[in-house]
């Protein structure tokens, strides 16, 4: 199965955003992408306010995703916001989704682990997800994940459990002194402890447009990549916007499920 990711940069204008969406999503089916990752954040890009622009899963932002997904014929996973709970304060909250849509193909994932670290509180505005979602597309299963889950091994473990043979996960990374070897690093680390291909689709960095960083709000280093499920990096972008393809073949997690099998050794403690 050929995948495309996206590594765009979003901004606030939620239908400017969409735009890229069609743009690249195009350009992946024209490729021969069966599916095509877009980054966290795809709806509006951190730093600008996300409660006004949260909507159902049924309005009319996801409903341009799918339609755009129905005419190129292509699955798409894309992040979005969706309304939240309601504050102690009586403010409201997000919940941080991965919206995956195409022919055959309807899912979503809420972000489990909320991005706590490095002085920015995704908890103030944003209510954490409950548990691990996986879809089928292509005659594979995949399981879903979204930035910081990055760094939690059971999440891409509990993933593969659930017969994943790839982990995709959406990220707006934060930048700062050694953040991209992390993700890049962190991004190997999910495949070889799964045995499982890793599609790690970020924002590109703001930077290389010229865009001024939004105080401590995590916008984008880029390095998407591909993972094999050795580790091994089969292909990957630098900071700049741009669409990487690669194809998956299950029998190489096959392979590597029995050379390594890191799953079926694992002792509980």
């Amino acid at each position: 199965m050929k995948i495309a990711l996206a590594q765009i940069i979003t901004g606030r204008d939620v239908e400017g955003n969409l735009v890229l969406v069609a743009e690249y999503a195009r350009r992946a089916k024209e490729g021969g992408a069966e599916l095509v990752v877009f980054p966290e954040a795809t709806m509006r890009a951190f730093g600008n306010p996300l409660i006004g622009i949260a909507e159902q899963l049924d309005g009319p932002w996801a409903d341009r995703v799918r339609s755009i997904a129905a005419e190129l014929g292509i699955v798409i996973v894309a992040g979005m916001f969706t309304p939240g709970a309601a504050s102690a304060a009586g403010g409201g909250k997000v919940r941080n989704t991965l919206l995956v849509t195409g022919p055959g193909v309807e899912a979503s994932y809420d972000k489990v682990h909320l991005f706590d670290a490095f002085g920015f509180l995704e908890s103030d505005t944003v209510d954490a997800g409950t548990g691990p979602v996986t879809f089928d597309a292509g005659g594979l299963t995949f399981g879903l994940a979204t930035c910081y889950d990055i760094r939690f091994p059971a999440l891409f473990t509990a993933n593969a459990d659930r017969g994943a043979v790839a982990n995709i996960i959406c990220a707006s990374w934060g930048s700062g002194p050694g953040k991209v070897d992390q993700w890049k690093l962190l991004a190997r680390a999910r495949a070889i402890d799964t045995t499982t291909y890793v599609l790690a689709c970020g924002q590109g960095d703001p930077a290389t447009e010229g865009i001024e960083p939004r105080g401590t709000a995590p916008t984008g280093v880029g390095h998407s990549a591909v993972v094999s499920p050795f580790g091994e990096v089969l292909a990957e972008l630098d900071g700049a916007a741009g669409l990487l393809f690669a194809d998956l073949d299950p029998a190489v997690v096959k392979e590597a499920q029995t050379r390594l099998p890191v799953l079926a050794n694992r002792r509980s403690f």
